[in-house]
């Protein structure tokens, strides 16, 4: 059978509201905050059609009522030649994020893009690993196209004839404001096809429109409490005894481990892959990853889906694959359930049965010499390119049915998604290493429904790698990626202590990360996200307009403005602003929304919606916390807690205003949180009469989880 339409309905019980619009196009209300309309006759298969997701609608409804964010009049949907074309009104004061998984820029207004999965290649040109066609306005809206092909953006770059705020035409001659990029008043969009499904979600706020796609595409995943710990990956042809000789060297050093992610050599044949234990390296991988699970350590396994020859599933799955192969190996149509069920089959036999626990699926991206043509075609009809754009998404979403079937979590990595793939447990990462890059993909996987790593590999210093390891620390998934250089931890001994104690950093605020996960999944926060999308941050970029005076007419001949960005520090959480260090400086500026900020590590006040300089030594990465901030944290731990498994709690208050915080629990493990098993405990300091400050939490609610052993409290800002 063919997947055609999607098998969720957003709609069946949703009282409809029409609004003026542009031609034939009707704005129906379809969520709270939440508008779609359809133009043309639009393709069968399409980005959530591929997720197969359901929307919160439950959390949708919780949210505030607003109205139609925009100008319908203005909004024009028109359909000629196979194609569909799009505009979206612009006001001239208005910056656009999002796009999709940026790395070196994160304001988009004044951009062109095609929006296609792809390796990113070191330019924003939308060609990356999850072009998502979602985008926010500083407005406080958002826009989504629906689609599985290759979209055209102009993003505020192309005027208009008839515009009704057309730019004005300069004299370079005599001007010193002209300019080579003169205003345009709207966002444009192509899409190869008929017709197409469009949604905008109102905010008021960017953060809330944020928030409304991420609920409606899913929520965020909710990782079991292992997957944020801390994981190695070992080099590509280490042994089952290797394995556990890196395992024990971690406990020997007091360095924290929760899973071991496994590289091609656990194959019997790799590029393309047998999808079978390979009988030298690993004779027995049933009691290889019990013996490790054991000990708190889990195993995840690289794969990517190209068939070798040579694999137990190659001549069932032959007649339900693609025309083209990929390193010699036949690439399935993941649309077609005989195949999903051949493909995935060999996946439970062989991986989820015998104790696997999680995938890092690679080469789902790029590049077109690798991966199969736009000529190619598939059994199910679908073209190349809506596979192209939409495979990432095929086997993040069945592969986490196969660990739902079985009620454990799973937390893995991936090298493409895209729209409608916001719930889906997987990080995405790359084959790029440039640090400054990393921070920035973090900054706008907040904007784009996906969840990046800014992995540490090698470097040439140890001042390098614990700069990287800060970052590792405070981000989605906490790795060393060593494949390839067989890195560890402590490899530049200089610094060993120093990763150390950042390690354990992170294993201490798994409370924190836990419920900010929690609070992605239920009320899709992202938890990872750009200052733009935090309140009272007053965005300081601007464009700096370059005279012909100024500009070198040699190398710059239309004399091309610039832009000045925060791309470089990021929220984490609810209170915490996160400001990274890169090699070679000792110092650097962080831009502080407004309201008082303290520093992480001491309680001291830093500063007010300014900018500041800090110079925070080679040992730490700068963390300042938002005024009345809490901060949950635990002991240092070698492992993350075990279902069932009791932890003590250190609740962390900072500055001079009371704070509450919501604590999440569950069994970490298990899809129970689903069937309500689940608990937020709110955590609350208050001022007494004498000044002193007093914590308090809830009491636990009678048949929820409840796997606090203690609670204590410190108040960091003394006066």
């Amino acid at each position: 059978m063919i997947l055609t339409k999607r098998n969720i309905c957003f709609f069946g019980v949703v009282t409809l509201f029409i609004l003026p619009s542009f031609g034939q196009a009707k704005w129906e209300k379809v969520a709270p905050g939440v508008w779609r309309t359809v133009v043309g006759v639009p393709d069968e298969f399409t980005l959530l059609t591929a997720a197969g997701i359901a929307p919160k609608m439950e959390a949708l409804a919780a949210m505030s009522e607003v109205t139609f964010p925009l100008d319908a009049g203005q909004i024009v949907g028109e359909v000629t030649e196979n194609q569909t074309q799009l505009r979206f009104p612009l006001e001239r004061v208005e910056q656009l994020f999002g796009f999709g998984l940026q790395f070196k820029t994160v304001h988009q207004r004044g951009r062109i893009l095609r929006l296609h999965v792809d390796h990113y290649g070191n330019a924003d040109n939308g060609r990356t690993h999850a072009p998502v066609p979602f985008y926010v306005s500083s407005r406080g809206y958002g826009v989504f196209v629906n689609a599985a092909r290759y979209i055209d953006v102009y993003a505020g770059t192309a005027s208009r004839r008839d515009s009704p705020n057309p730019p004005e035409a300069r004299d370079r001659n005599t001007d010193k404001d002209w300019s080579a990029n003169p205003y345009s008043d709207a966002v444009e969009m192509r899409i190869p096809s008929a017709g197409v499904e469009v949604f905008v979600f109102a905010g008021p706020t960017p953060l809330e429109a944020v928030r409304r796609y991420n609920l409606f595409t899913g929520g965020g995943p909710l990782p079991p409490r292992w997957g944020l710990g801390f994981t190695q990956r070992v080099h590509r042809l280490f042994s089952d005894e290797q394995v556990r000789e890196e395992v024990d060297a971690f406990e020997e050093r007091g360095f924290p481990l929760d899973f071991v992610g496994l590289e091609p050599g656990w194959l019997s044949k790799s590029y393309p892959n047998t999808f079978v234990w390979d009988p030298v390296r690993f004779p027995d991988p049933e009691g290889f990853m019990r013996d490790l699970k054991d000990r708190g350590v889990r195993i995840n396994l690289w794969v990517n889906p190209f068939v070798s020859p040579d694999s137990p599933i190659y001549g069932d799955i032959l007649p339900f694959t693609g025309s083209h192969t990929v390193w010699a190996g036949v690439v399935p149509d993941l649309t077609i359930q005989a195949s999903q069920r051949i493909f995935w089959g060999i996946f439970e036999q062989e991986h989820l049965d015998k104790g696997a626990s999680g995938y890092k699926i690679d080469e789902v991206d790029g590049f077109d010499e690798w991966l199969w043509p736009d000529v190619a075609r598939f059994p199910s009809g679908y073209s190349a390119e809506q596979m192209r754009q939409t495979y990432g998404l095929l086997v993040q979403k069945q592969s986490m049915d196969l660990f739902r079937q079985k009620n454990q979590r799973t937390y893995g990595l991936v090298r493409a998604s895209n729209g409608g793939g916001t719930s889906f447990p997987y990080v995405i990462y790359n084959d790029n290493y440039d640090h400054r890059d990393f921070i920035t993909a973090l900054i706008n996987s907040g904007y784009a429904g996906v969840l990046w790593t800014p992995e540490a590999r090698a470097s040439k210093t140890a001042e390098e790698w614990l700069r990287r390891m800060q970052t590792v620390v405070f981000s989605p998934m906490a790795m060393i990626n060593a494949w390839a250089s067989g890195t560890k931890p402590w490899s530049f001994p200089e610094v060993e202590d120093e990763v150390r104690l950042m390690a354990r950093l992170r294993m201490q605020m798994m409370p924190y990360w836990y419920s900010e996960f929690a609070k992605y999944h239920f009320e899709g926060t992202p938890p990872f996200r750009g200052m733009s999308l935090e309140p009272g941050f007053s965005d300081a970029s601007q464009l700096i307009t370059v005279s012909d005076q100024d500009a070198d007419l040699e190398t710059n001949p239309y004399a091309q403005a610039t832009r000045k960005e925060v791309k470089d520090q990021y929220m984490a959480g609810e209170y915490l602003l996160v400001a990274p260090m890169f090699a070679g400086e000792t110092s650097r500026q962080v831009v502080l929304p407004s309201g008082k900020w303290f520093d992480f590590y001491t309680g001291d006040y830093v500063g007010d919606g300014e900018i500041i300089t800090v110079t925070p030594g080679l040992d730490k990465i700068p963390v300042f916390v938002k005024d009345g901030g809490i901060i949950p944290m635990t002991e240092v731990r070698m492992h993350a807690p075990k279902k069932g498994e009791k932890y003590t709690l250190e609740v962390r208050h900072y500055g001079e205003r009371p704070g509450e915080y919501l604590l999440y629990d569950d069994d970490g493990e298990t899809f129970d949180f689903e069937q309500g098993a689940y608990s937020w405990r709110r955590l609350s300091v208050t001022k007494q009469r004498n000044g002193a400050w007093k914590g308090e939490v809830s009491k636990p609610e009678k048949g929820k989880p409840d796997n606090l052993a203690s609670i204590s409290w410190r108040f960091m800002t003394v006066r």
